[in-house]
């Protein structure tokens, strides 16, 4: 399961047709990061770089030039090494590249300074991602000025610094069905994994084991690495939005909330679920987790074709604040409520985010002042929650510490919405008949 190369070439040409005339692009892949000492992090294609050429190698530059005779799509990558090789992997190598790529021209890296130089020559218009790394910064600028003592022999120079960003990240907003094929894959593993630690879980182990099976299932079924960092918590934990340490005993009588997702071939996916440590939510439980799963379904039916892009996030707070006033946890007016953001210790965030080869993808959600509207081709995740800290004297004992958190990954279609994550279970009935069949 890839995406052709082809796609790439169309991406590609599409957005050569966005940039201004007389112009270059220019996009570099991601540096490689020391963990500690010569041990490097796990290296991780750049996004944007990764989205035009399916290339995953570090030291590379792509270079746009639209117009171009010699070739319009240019890349420098790192040559043929068989010692390097011997030692870290098999290289692509300029040759190659060419013909599995689809790129028109491919050099050495170490011939960047000598060439791209050259590419900018007659070029009044620089696109790329101005100010996301000072060297690459510095990089751009020495090319600029080699150009420049080109130019002296006549034509133009480049003289304007553009934005890259918002022609290509509106271009990943839309997904393709090869995309959408990738991220139902990666949600299909991730649902694996959260059925998995469902049926593992039990009183007295620690947070820690149920992410290991999680990512047990993520590489055994394909995926390199979790799509960010595995939310696991027990109890009081669940009430913390961005709990990483994942260290803490899980408790009888606890709520576990697990959020995680697994990277396919660099397609995310990001699901939550809330689950009963023992197999059977309590009476407390159960009432706030059906707020939140009607939150989420009436959410999940506001993502439609023309919908503001703000509507799952109004129908999740009207359906969480109906919730909470029926069990007298918030009082007054539930309009009141809504317009002055009183429900706001319960549930803090907004309902979803963009998804795509970022976890928290790219694309603007409105249009000047307005919401934009769902198109077909976005997806979205839809992610309620009420927490309700242990400390919140507001309300009584039996309610605090309960933290309730429900995920999915929406797809925009033509007609409404998919959801890309059915794999895993919803319903209170559903999740204790699968934790009881272990």
């Amino acid at each position: 399961m890839n995406i052709d190369p082809r796609e790439y070439s169309r991406r590609r040409a599409a957005l050569m047709e966005k940039l201004q005339p007389g112009s270059v692009a220019l996009l570099a892949a991601a540096p490689e990061r020391v963990r500690s000492r010569d041990v490097h992090h796990a290296y991780r294609q750049d996004s944007d770089f990764f989205y035009l050429t399916g290339f995953a190698e570090a030291r590379a530059l792509l270079a746009l030039v639209p117009g171009r005779e010699e070739g319009e799509v240019v890349l420098f990558c790192q040559p043929k090494d068989p010692q390097k090789e011997l030692w870290e992997g098999i290289l692509l190598g300029p040759d190659a590249a060419v013909e599995s790529l689809g790129v028109d021209q491919a050099y050495p890296i170490d011939e960047i300074d000598k060439i791209v130089p050259e590419l900018m020559a007659g070029r009044e218009r620089i696109h790329y991602r101005v100010g996301l790394d000072a060297d690459f910064d510095e990089k751009v600028m020495s090319w600029v000025r080699g150009a420049r003592e080109k130019a002296r022999h006549g034509g133009p120079a480049p003289g304007q610094f553009l934005l890259l960003d918002d022609l290509l990240h509106e271009m990943r907003l839309f997904k393709s069905e090869a995309e959408i094929g990738l991220m139902e894959e990666a949600a299909r593993i991730s649902a694996e994994g959260h059925r998995r630690i469902m049926q593992y879980c039990r009183p007295g182990i620690f947070e820690y084991e149920l992410e290991a099976e999680l990512l047990h299932t993520f590489l055994h079924n394909g995926s390199r690495a979790a799509a960010y960092g595995s939310i696991v918590g027990a109890g009081a934990n669940g009430c913390i939005l961005h709990y990483v340490s994942n260290d803490a005993r899980v408790e009888d009588g606890d709520l576990v909330l697990v959020d995680a997702g697994c990277e396919f071939r660099h397609y995310a996916a990001d699901i939550t679920r809330t689950f009963p440590a023992n197999g059977r939510f309590s009476a407390e439980q159960r009432e706030i987790y059906q707020i939140v799963l009607q939150a989420q379904a009436a959410a999940i039916e506001a993502v439609q074709p023309g919908a503001s892009c703000d509507a799952p996030q109004q129908a999740a707070v009207a359906a969480i604040v109906d919730g909470l006033l029926q069990l007298g946890l918030l009082s007054g007016a539930a309009g009141e409520i809504i317009e002055t953001e009183a429900y706001k210790p319960f549930y803090m965030h907004r309902v979803g985010h963009w998804l795509g080869i970022d976890v928290h993808d790219v694309g603007s959600y409105r249009n000047g002042d307005d919401w934009r509207a769902f198109e077909p081709g976005m997806v979205t995740t839809i992610e309620p929650g009420i927490y309700i800290a242990p400390d919140n004297e507001d309300v009584a004992p039996r309610w605090r510490g309960i933290g309730v958190r429900i995920e999915d990954d929406v797809l925009v279609t033509s007609d409404g919405n998919r959801i890309l994550s059915e794999g895993v279970p919803r319903g209170m009935e559903e999740i204790e008949t699968l934790m009881a069949a272990a």
